[in-house]
């Protein structure tokens, strides 16, 4: 955020995504793509508007706030995933969601805030960023199932691209010596956080539900904090190292809860619906 500006940065890094991506679909359809039907169209739309949204509000978020806060009022979607199936779909999370997101958000506070949490004025930008993630997972679990999950991933990336540009366009001024400056973090963003680590959301979240996947997907924390540790050095306090404890634990007892639910009713099994 310090060489462009965050609509830049999600315009060329969700349309090196694409590029990325566009190969591998090629050969997965031996380079003769399928006819894009209407449902693939409106789901990818729908998916690349709320990747829009919420990566635009946590880029601008970020320019404002700390890493670390960031990171734990993003991770807050764990907790708004459940309550939006409670609540807006009626869905039943089960016992196991509930505890494995408890332990989840306590273990992110310890791994995430320092010794004082004040809020920021970019803690609100991300904060409605975490509401569209915990949207985006939420679409993905009903619009995948039977549909082709890489075709979904191009057209989202594709939409995110585009109306990320269109605002670059009409709010920042650019130039290319920004973007070269921002190489390195552009083409990671790119080809693994977007063309592999986004893809393969899609993919996996046709066997799992949104309230499983938000817990799982919580662990970026730790793997942030891990990597951080070994390629740059940074050392973690105890109270980190119970963090990582706590969220590893969480995802665990979400997958426990469940198993032991469809254990005792095999026909009350918690498999994501499709839209109509």
């Amino acid at each position: 955020m310090g060489r462009v500006g965050p609509f830049t940065f999600n315009a060329v890094r969700f349309a090196l995504g694409s590029l990325v991506l566009l190969p591998v679909y090629a050969i997965e359809t031996r380079f003769f793509p399928k006819n894009l039907v209407s449902g693939d169209l409106r789901g990818g739309i729908l998916l690349g508007l709320l990747l829009f949204g919420g990566a635009s509000l946590q880029q601008i978020g970020l320019i404002y706030t700390t890493a670390g806060q960031a990171g734990f009022v993003t991770g807050l979607y764990v907790v708004i995933v459940p309550l939006l199936l409670a609540l807006v779909w009626r869905e039943r999370v089960g016992w196991g969601g509930w505890l494995g997101t408890g332990l989840a958000v306590g273990g992110m506070f310890l791994l995430s805030v320092q010794a004082e949490f004040r809020l920021s004025p970019g803690d609100g930008w991300v904060l409605g960023g975490a509401f569209l993630w915990a949207l985006h997972v939420i679409a993905i679990g009903r619009i995948v199932p039977g549909r082709d999950p890489l075709r979904l991933a191009l057209v989202q990336y594709f939409v995110c691209a585009l109306f990320s540009l269109l605002v670059a366009l009409a709010l920042e001024r650019e130039t290319w010596d920004g973007v070269l400056l921002a190489g390195p973090a552009i083409l990671y963003t790119g080809i693994l956080s977007t063309g592999l680590g986004y893809t393969g959301q899609v993919v996996a979240q046709r066997r799992t539900t949104p309230a499983r996947a938000a817990i799982i997907l919580s662990m970026e924390a730790v793997f942030a904090v891990l990597f951080g540790w070994l390629l740059l050095g940074e050392r973690l306090a105890a109270r980190q190292f119970l963090g990582c404890g706590l969220m590893l634990v969480g995802m665990v007892v979400a997958q426990l809860g469940t198993l032991v639910n469809e254990a005792i009713s095999p026909d009350n099994r918690s498999f994501p619906h499709t839209l109509p």
